[in-house]
C-alpha cells in the first residue's frame, strides 16, 4: 500500500530529479544542496538503516531530539516512508514512550532510558562519524548510514490510517493526512525560505507543503543572517 510519504519520495526522484529540493545554510559557511535524487537517496539509506539495523516497522515511534536541520528532515522523511510515527515534542499532548531516539545528545538520551535504540546524529555538514566516543550500543548515524542501500523496499506495507505525528497543539495526523492536513499549502514550484529557529515541527510543516507542490526549500540555521544576496542567489520567492 502506498502512503503519501512514499509517493512524495517517488515524485522527488522522478520529476526534475536533478533540481535542488533542500538547501541548507549552517554555521561556519556550511551550504549543503540536495537535489531530488540525492534527497531520496539519503532518505532511502536512512529508511534501510532504521529497518535493517534497528528493526523499525510501521507503527513504531521515533523521537527526534534534534533541531531543524537537513539531517533531521531526512530522518523524519525516512521514518514516514516506513510508516512510523515521528515524535517531535515529547512534552506535548501525547507523551507515550517512543521506541527509538535520534539525538544530538546520545549520553542524555541513554540516561533518559526507555528506548530500544539510540541514534547519535552529528550535525556538522562534513562529519563522517560522531566526534569522540559513544556510549555502548548507540548507533552512529553518520558512520553507518552510507553503507545502506540506495533503494528502499519496506518489509511491511504501512497503513495510511496509522498515526504519522501529533503536533505540539495535540492534533493527530494519520499518514494519509500528512500532505494535505499537516503540511502547509504553498504555490506550485515555490522556492521557500524556512527559518530553523522556528523549530523542527514548523520546518516539516512548511517543507512538506513546498515539496508536495513541486517546490524546494532553503533551510537556514539561526546563526546565519538572511541577506538580500542570499535571497537573490537562492531565488527565494517568499519567507
Amino acid at each position: 500500500m502506498s502512503i503519501p510519504a512514499i509517493d512524495l519520495m517517488t515524485a522527488l526522484r522522478s520529476g526534475h530529479s536533478t533540481s535542488p529540493r533542500l538547501t541548507w545554510y549552517g554555521p561556519d559557511a556550511e551550504r549543503v544542496e540536495l537535489s531530488g535524487r540525492v534527497l531520496d537517496n539519503w532518505v532511502a539509506k536512512t529508511s534501510n538503516l532504521l529497518q535493517d539495523e534497528l528493526d523499525a516497522e510501521p507503527g513504531m515511534r521515533l523521537r527526534l531530539d534534534l533541531p531543524a536541520h537537513w539531517k533531521s528532515m531526512v530522518i523524519a522523511l525516512a521514518a514516514w516512508q516506513l510508516g512510523m510515527e515521528v515524535v517531535v515534542d515529547s512534552e506535548g499532548a501525547d507523551s507515550r514512550e517512543a521506541e527509538l531516539l535520534a539525538t544530538g545528545s546520545p549520553e542524555a538520551g541513554q540516561e533518559a532510558g526507555g528506548f530500544d535504540a539510540v541514534i547519535a546524529v552529528p550535525l556538522p555538514a562534513l562529519a563522517m562519524r560522531w566526534p569522540g566516543e559513544l556510549p555502548p550500543g548507540v548507533v552512529d548515524f553518520a558512520a553507518e548510514v552510507r553503507s545502506h542501500g540506495d533503494v528502499f523496499m519496506g518489509h511491511e506495507d504501512p497503513d495510511g490510517s496509522g498515526r504519522a505525528i501529533v503536533t505540539s497543539t495535540g492534533t493527530s495526523h494519520a499518514h494519509a493526512d500528512l500532505l494535505k492536513g499537516f503540511a502547509a499549502p504553498h504555490d506550485a514550484g515555490v522556492r521557500l525560505l524556512v527559518q530553523a529557529h522556528d523549530g523542527l515541527e514548523a520546518a516539516l510543516v512548511q517543507s512538506l507543503g513546498a515539496w508536495h507542490n513541486g517546490g524546494s526549500v532553503v533551510l537556514v540555521h539561526p546563526d546565519v543572517t538572511v541577506t538580500d544576496k542570499l535571497l537573490s542567489d537562492e531565488r527565494v520567492q517568499g519567507e
